[in-house]
């Protein structure tokens, strides 16, 4: 039986080029990247490339880019980085209700040091209000840190109206975005969006699991959360996951060579997918954002995590929500802030998209589901 793979949020397969690449670092080109000889100094040439390629897609200076252990640690060093460096001068912090929990738990622990968070609320379909982000601005405030697209529902968020709306009130403010879901999907300017970080992971993008990047602006007041060897100019110690940074260069330089056709691609496939599932299948909801490669689907009357399974049965991956948290079910803070009931939120599943899908996989989900839901609906209405 082939697999159809539709959970391409939570995790990618590897491009070829990135697995091989890989391999060569790892076989061949071993060095530690801060040793003084010609070993080190060619596993330093990767290093550089992979900064090179990446901040060329962002149109930001290579020494802009700080390498780190993934999207996770990316927002961590973001927020508690930016907390220690100003707890003297600001106590104020502004999110969103359905930040990713790389985002709202660090936030959580900072509360407990003493910081204040504001929780923006979002509209029916996941857009962050820009007046009650108006309003929370303080005197205080010295960090917002709003995701641009949102992992579960695929809304996008209005990155360079909150980057003009933030600065225009205090240019000493911090703006961090969580471009975990966005990279490679969209095209991003952090300068031009007056974004002072930005997160991203490798393996959202068929790079490697392990490794992902922290756009700090140049001159950004930050304090490292990790300390040792002094590496990466001393904001994030730690010998250099080379072979991972390797994969994430080439990865980065390949998800954009052709890149609209890829995002064409990619929105082909979901709203072929949407279309048919809203015309075909009765009491369902949809709640997908802009975004080219999510759909979020609620399937009324079946419980998301028996749906998923059935599906798993006829080798169709897909997702009840974010698999970044952990694989215990939990009520999603996403699909409660644009306004869904219990009923909704616990039927609801998430189709997330790569070049490496086709319409014809979507056709073989929707025939699946359309087989699959009476089953379901029926047993669980007993």
């Amino acid at each position: 039986m082939p697999e159809i793979y539709f959970d391409n949020g939570a995790t990618t397969r590897a491009f070829p080029e990135v697995r091989e690449l890989m391999s060569e670092v790892l076989d061949i080109e071993y060095g530690n990247p801060s040793s003084m000889h010609l070993k080190g100094y060619h596993a330093e040439q990767y290093v550089n490339r992979a900064k090179e390629e990446i901040a060329r897609s962002l149109k930001v200076e290579p020494k802009e880019i700080y390498f780190t252990s993934g999207g996770t640690e990316a927002n961590n060093l973001a927020l508690i980085g930016t907390a220690m460096a100003h707890k003297r001068t600001g106590k104020h912090i502004i999110t969103s209700c359905i930040e990713h929990a790389s985002v709202y738990n660090p936030l959580g622990f900072l509360e407990e040091e003493g910081f204040e968070v504001t929780y923006l609320p979002v509209d029916e379909k996941g857009i962050v209000s820009l007046e009650a982000l108006e309003k929370a601005l303080r005197p205080d405030t010295f960090l917002v840190s709003i995701m641009c697209v949102n992992n579960e529902i695929g809304a996008v968020e209005p990155i360079e109206e909150i980057g003009r709306i933030v600065k225009k009130y205090n240019p000493e403010i911090l703006f961090h975005t969580d471009c975990i879901q966005a990279y490679g999907k969209m095209k991003l300017f952090p300068k031009k969006w007056k974004v002072d970080m930005l997160s991203v992971s490798g393996h959202k993008i068929h790079g490697p699991k392990g490794i992902g990047f922290l756009y700090i602006k140049e001159g950004t007041k930050i304090k490292p959360i990790i300390w040792g060897g002094n590496q990466q100019k001393g904001m994030r110690s730690g010998t250099e996951n080379v072979p991972g940074i390797a994969g994430l260069g080439k990865a980065a330089e390949l998800i954009y060579k052709d890149h609209k056709d890829k995002v064409t691609k990619l929105r082909e496939i979901k709203d072929h997918f949407r279309q048919r599932v809203m015309a075909e299948i009765p009491d369902v909801k949809d709640n997908s954002g802009e975004a080219p490669h999510i759909a979020s689907i609620t399937f009324l009357g079946v419980r998301s995590e028996v749906l998923l399974h059935a599906l798993e049965e006829k080798g169709i991956y897909v997702s009840a929500g974010s698999a970044c948290s952990s694989n215990k079910p939990e009520v999603s803070g996403t699909l409660r802030g644009i306004g869904l009931d219990k009923n909704h939120y616990e039927s609801t599943l998430r189709f997330s998209f790569s070049v490496y899908n086709t319409v014809e996989e979507t056709d073989i989900c929707v025939d699946a589901l359309k087989e699959l839901l009476p089953v379901l609906r029926r047993f669980t209405r007993r």
